[in-house]
C-alpha cells in the first residue's frame, strides 16, 4: 500500500521559513512528478510547486522567489523550503506523487503563518 508522509508543518511568524517534507512509502512503481498543492477552507486546493524526475520545476507566481522545491529521487522524497511567509501562506498543505499511472495525496500538514 502506497502511502505519502508529510512533516515539517507548523506555526511560524510572518518572514520566517519553513521546509516541508514528504517521503513515499512502500512504493513498488516508478515516481514521475511530485509536489506540493494546498488548500484553505472554502476554496479549492490550488497547485503550489512540482518537480519532474529530471529536476523540472513549475512553482505558482503567488510564491516564486520566495519557495524552492527539490526531491531526493534515490529516497523518494520531496522538500518545500518555504521562505519570507505571509499569513496568505496559511493553508493544509498536501503532497502529491505520479506513480507510474496514478496519482496519490498524503494526509496534509497545516501551516500557519502568524505572529
Amino acid at each position: 500500500q502506497v502511502s505519502l508522509v508529510e512533516s515539517g508543518g507548523g506555526l511560524v511568524q510572518p518572514g520566517g521559513s519553513l521546509r516541508l517534507s514528504c517521503v513515499v512509502s512502500d512504493s513498488v512503481g516508478t515516481v514521475y512528478d511530485m509536489g506540493w498543492y494546498r488548500q484553505v477552507p472554502g476554496k479549492q486546493r490550488e497547485v503550489v510547486a512540482y518537480i519532474n524526475q529530471g529536476g523540472g520545476r513549475h512553482l505558482a507566481d503567488s510564491v516564486r522567489g520566495r519557495f524552492t522545491i527539490s526531491r531526493d529521487n534515490a529516497k523518494n522524497m520531496v522538500h518545500l523550503q518555504m521562505n519570507n511567509v505571509r499569513p496568505e501562506d496559511t493553508a493544509v498543505y498536501y503532497c502529491y506523487a505520479q506513480i507510474d499511472q496514478n496519482g496519490y495525496w498524503g494526509q496534509g500538514t497545516q501551516v500557519t503563518v502568524s505572529s
